[in-house]
């Protein structure tokens, strides 16, 4: 869930000095382009019909969510002993797994009230750009070291939809508003979230390998993510997305 108009401007002070001023840094070059991105779904003339088709490209991301973090506790833990970074990345999934868990089920419930039944959701198959996305991380997370994982959260969480584009979202679709919880909620929670993953960022005795690594898993994600974003949008209307079938359904 994100927000279409946020860019980081954060860490031009003191923070600029730390890992995490510099990882935001790295964000900000690809944050114009994932904004632009965010406008093109959300101001799209068609808003009624393309809003259900984000949503279900935003589940087929966050289902994999706590399968990735549980991936990655497990692989942190058995790193942890010689490494005090992945300890420290270990305890960070730790304490956020349970606060991702059955936000893939909140969505298909929101779906649903869009019109959207969730076996149909379900059935959808994920684009390459997604399963790129989530493998990316899969494989530096047990091929390579978990930190990965926080660049993957810095980004993901990094741009939580402001309760101004609910509302105006409400307004346009005539969906509702129980309609969008998992919007409500992640505009609650991630900026909380964003803070705490700069302050364990800032925390961990990080090497230049692992800042380099926290960077490429960031911008990977941005880049992927700006990609899912306008092959929906280049996509509705066509055979593979046809339009009309969430407000047939309502």
């Amino acid at each position: 869930m994100y927000s279409v108009s946020r860019t980081d401007a954060r860490g031009r002070s003191s923070r600029a000095l730390r890992p995490s001023g510099r990882l935001r840094g790295k964000i900000a070059l690809i944050a114009p382009a994932f904004g632009k991105a965010c406008e093109g779904v959300f101001r799209h003339p068609q808003i009624v019909d393309l809003l259900p088709e984000y949503l279900i490209e935003i589940h087929t991301i966050i289902r994999s969510t706590t399968p990735l973090m549980e991936a990655g506790i497990a692989r942190a833990e058995a790193m942890a002993p010689a490494d005090p970074v992945a300890g420290g990345v270990a305890a960070y999934l730790r304490r956020h797994v349970e606060e991702e868990r059955f936000h893939d089920k909140w969505l298909l419930e929101d779906l649903e009230l869009m019109g959207m039944p969730p076996a149909a959701v379900l059935e959808r198959l994920p684009t390459a750009t997604v399963a790129s996305l989530a493998g990316a991380q899969y494989y530096w997370a047990l091929h390579y070291h978990p930190i990965t994982l926080l660049g993957y959260f810095a980004f993901a969480e990094g741009f939580p939809p402001s309760g101004a584009l609910v509302e105006e979202l409400i307004e346009r679709t005539g969906y509702p508003r129980a309609a969008f919880r998992t919007f409500i909620v992640h505009g609650e929670l991630d900026p909380g979230h964003r803070e705490e993953i700069d302050r364990t960022i800032d925390g961990l005795p990080l090497e230049p390998g692992h800042e380099v690594a926290l960077g490429l898993s960031a911008m990977t994600t941005g880049r992927l993510l700006t990609k899912t974003l306008v092959e929906l949008v280049e996509d509705v209307g066509t055979a593979e997305r046809p339009l009309g079938q969430a407000s047939r359904r309502t």
